[in-house]
């Protein structure tokens, strides 16, 4: 039987409360009804994640990994986004149960692009990620046009008039902005939802497979915001950040092939939203100091095209 990481059973518990106590108990049977089940061999120890345990297995023959997430409405569509990609910029998925939270699926290399130190050509490769996995969403995934237009709006305005350390007007006003002209303009693009540099991994089928998708439909500029919240140490020791964050951006842009104009908007708006969700979840003072700044610098218009920035030193 599988043995259950400790740390892994203690962050469960402190994120989610008592009532995940019941679901802990019964992981190890699980773990195995669903290696019998999908013919797989555990090669290595259980590993973890945030939410969710990561058996190495062979699944026919095959390296493999069994995931088995705690079950949680942001994960509902995870598979449905791995399915419709077919692997193709993303690990492939081989099995699942949905009413389980689990599948199995290609194993990747545990290199991620937050190793790269070359932080331009990991923003790149992460456009270039993002271009490949827009495709047409399947009609059943939810889409961030009616979560602009049911929330997003009253959130910020709420976000502002109740939070301490409130954001400035003019700030808070641009991500307005950018939700009632953009939100309701969106494509019906498959969206990650949650391309960090983390979830980018190497792999010897394709240079870079993503993994963890929320998986929604809309605009593939959504994830922008991502690439300035991690990597973040060279923005701000630059001499300029607007200017360091516009080229960061410009670089994601191009490399994704979408409107620089319209990533730079959302990236704002993300931003706003972030450091507002971010206060009222706990998030540490260091993090929501750098979404601040991220928030502020990018509400200032441009006073000098980052293209002209491209390939020097910052």
């Amino acid at each position: 039987m599988i043995e259950i990481p400790d740390d892994f059973a203690s962050s469960t518990l402190d994120r989610e409360g008592e009532e995940s106590r019941a679901w802990l108990a019964t992981l190890p049977l699980l773990v195995d009804e669903l290696l019998e089940r999908w013919s797989c061999t555990p090669t290595a120890t259980a590993m973890y994640g945030q939410v969710g345990l990561v058996v190495p297995v062979l699944h026919h023959g095959s390296p493999g990994v069994l995931k088995i997430s705690h079950p949680h409405p942001g994960l509902v569509h995870e598979p449905h986004a791995l399915a419709c990609w077919g692997g193709h910029g993303a690990v492939l998925l081989h099995e699942r149960d949905d009413s389980n939270f689990a599948m199995v699926l290609e194993q990747a290399e545990q290199t991620s692009l937050a190793d790269l130190d070359d932080v331009d050509e990991a923003v790149a490769a992460a456009g270039r990620l993002v271009h490949r996995l827009a495709v047409p969403a399947p009609p059943h995934l939810p889409r961030l046009r009616h979560h602009a237009e049911q929330w997003w709006l009253e959130e910020i305005r709420k976000g502002a008039e109740e939070l301490a350390y409130p954001l400035p007007h003019r700030v808070v006003d641009a991500a307005l902005s950018t939700v009632k002209e953009l939100g309701p303009d969106q494509p019906d693009s498959l969206v990650h939802g949650d391309l960090h540099y983390a979830n980018v991994l190497r792999a010897e089928r394709e240079p870079w497979l993503a993994i963890d998708p929320k998986g929604y439909a809309g605009d593939p500029a959504y994830d922008a915001i991502k690439l300035l919240r991690g990597h973040f140490d060279d923005l701000l020791t630059a001499g300029d950040l607007k200017t360091a964050l516009f080229r960061r951006l410009d670089i994601f842009a191009d490399a994704a092939e979408l409107d620089r104009e319209r990533v730079s908007r959302w990236a704002q708006a993300r931003a706003v939203m972030s450091a507002q969700w971010g206060r009222q979840n706990g998030d540490p003072a260091w993090l929501l100091d750098i979404t601040d700044q991220i928030a502020e610098a990018l509400t200032a218009p441009r006073s000098l095209a980052p293209s002209e920035n491209h390939g020097r030193s910052l």
